[in-house]
C-alpha cells in the first residue's frame, strides 16, 4: 500500500491533469485552490468558484478540507468563512475516494441537491424551503455578483469590495 504522502501527491498530480485549473499555495501538495464551475441545468449555471482545499497530513485516510473562497448563497455553505457542510467528506469519508471525487460528484451533487434541514446558513435554508423561486432568484443574483471569471481571475471586484475601497478613497 502506498504511504499517504505518495497518495496525496498522486492525487493532486492527477487533479491538476485533469481539466480543472489548481493553483498551489506556497508550492505545497496540501494547500491549494482549484477553479470550480456550478452544474449545468442548476441555479449556480455560469457562476465560477475559488475553492481552498487543504490536504490533511492523514489523507488519504482522513477527508479533505474544503471550503469556497468566493460567497455563494447555499443552505450547507457558510456565506461568510466559505466552509462547506457535506456529509460525504466531512462524515462518510473514505480512502476509496479522491480529489476528481470532490469536484466531479461531491461538490456538484451539494449544488444540485441542497440539504436544508442541516443548514450553516439559515436564511438559504429557510428561502428555500419557504419559497423556492425567491430561493433560485438569489441565488442567481449571487453568481452575478460574486462567481464570475473576472472576479476569481482578480479582473474585477464584486460591488462589496468596491464598496470598501470606496470608503478608504474617501479617507
Amino acid at each position: 500500500m502506498a504511504s499517504p504522502s505518495k497518495r496525496r501527491e498522486m492525487d493532486v498530480m492527477k487533479l491538476m491533469m485533469s481539466d480543472y485549473e489548481v493553483t498551489m499555495n506556497n508550492d505545497s501538495t496540501t494547500d491549494f485552490n482549484v477553479k470550480f464551475y456550478g452544474p449545468k441545468g442548476s441555479p449556480y449555471d455560469g457562476g465560477v468558484w475559488q475553492v481552498h482545499v487543504d490536504l490533511p497530513d492523514q489523507y488519504p485516510y482522513k477527508s479533505p478540507s474544503i471550503g469556497f473562497c468566493n460567497r455563494i448563497f447555499h443552505p450547507n455553505v457558510d456565506e461568510m468563512s466559505g466552509s462547506v457542510c457535506l456529509d460525504v467528506i466531512n462524515q462518510t469519508w473514505s480512502p476509496m475516494f479522491d480529489l476528481i471525487n470532490v469536484f466531479e460528484v461531491f461538490l456538484p451533487q451539494l449544488l444540485l441537491y441542497p440539504n436544508p434541514t442541516d443548514p450553516l446558513n439559515g436564511e438559504a435554508a429557510a428561502l428555500l424551503m419557504r419559497e423556492p423561486e425567491k430561493y433560485t432568484n438569489k441565488v442567481r443574483e449571487y453568481v452575478n455578483k460574486y462567481a464570475t471569471e473576472a472576479i476569481v481571475n482578480g479582473d474585477a471586484m464584486s460591488e462589496d469590495d468596491s464598496d470598501v475601497s470606496d470608503l478608504s478613497d474617501a479617507e
